[in-house]
């Protein structure tokens, strides 16, 4: 596993191939398409299409990506395959041995019409003491660059935090990594895409016309904490080893 830290320090993102199982992902699927059915007859905004200039430049109008957070209140599946240990190993490599959920969420890009995400950070939106806050997402479809997969600046996370890197608005530094120019990662359904909160990310929208589905745990290090401020859900669930910044008060804690 030292070649995935190594990795990882380096670039700030690492792509696991096959990661689960063709056998894993069907049933993962499975759950994937019954939460969508659930979310498309709930009546709830679940359009999760970001605003802002960037967005609108490479979007066209009818664009849209269904989304909802934490999976593993839908489903018990999800739930394993964030505890499944060779997706967990991974995750140690880069972490450490204490690893916790800070939360899930599912994102669907219809075909043809697939919303795009614009070159970004992740730590604006929740933000942790020591900056140990991870992602992986899980591909359980196909992801290709006709269907707006996954772009990284390699390196990038080197940059540490940018101020007003949300992707929402105008920004001097972003305004030098176009999405563009970033790594295309494509993805077989089972790899899993490790990434930093602070690696320039983002996504072109998905133009093929086949749906584009993924899950992406956000994880931290048992060591680190959330700052405070925080307005995305913070399940604090211990996914590997212990929570040592836990304390009676943030156990009962909403987000």
């Amino acid at each position: 596993m030292s070649d995935i830290k190594s990795f990882f320090a380096e670039q700030g993102y690492y792509h696991s191939r096959g990661l689960f199982s063709p056998a894993e992902i069907a049933e993962l699927e499975e759950d994937f398409d019954r939460i969508v059915a659930q979310l498309s007859a709930s009546g709830e905004k679940i359009d999760a299409t970001w605003d802002g200039g960037e967005a609108a430049r490479i979007a066209r109008t009818g664009d849209s990506i269904l989304h909802t957070h934490n999976v593993q209140q839908y489903s018990r599946r999800w739930l394993d395959a964030f505890l499944n240990p060779r997706f967990l190993d991974v995750a140690e490599a880069i972490l450490g041995p204490d690893i916790v959920l800070h939360h899930s969420k599912l994102f669907q890009k219809p075909s043809e019409q697939g919303s795009p995400f614009p070159m970004h950070q992740d730590w604006p939106y929740f933000p942790t003491v020591a900056d140990t806050m991870i992602a992986g997402i899980i591909h359980v479809s196909r992801a290709t660059d006709r269907m707006g997969c996954l772009r990284v600046y390699p390196g990038s996370h080197r940059l540490g935090r940018i101020e007003g890197a949300d992707g929402r608005r105008p920004n001097a530094v972003l305004s030098r990594y176009p999405i563009e120019r970033a790594e295309i990662v494509e993805a077989e359904p089972g790899d899993v895409v490790f990434f930093h909160y602070f690696t320039l990310h983002g996504s072109m929208p998905n133009r093929s016309d086949r749906t584009r589905k993924t899950v992406l745990c956000q994880m931290y290090a048992g060591t680190d904490q959330v700052e405070e401020g925080n307005r995305h859900p913070d399940e604090r669930l211990v996914l590997r080893g212990w929570n040592s910044r836990i304390s009676r008060t943030l156990a009962g804690q909403a987000a």
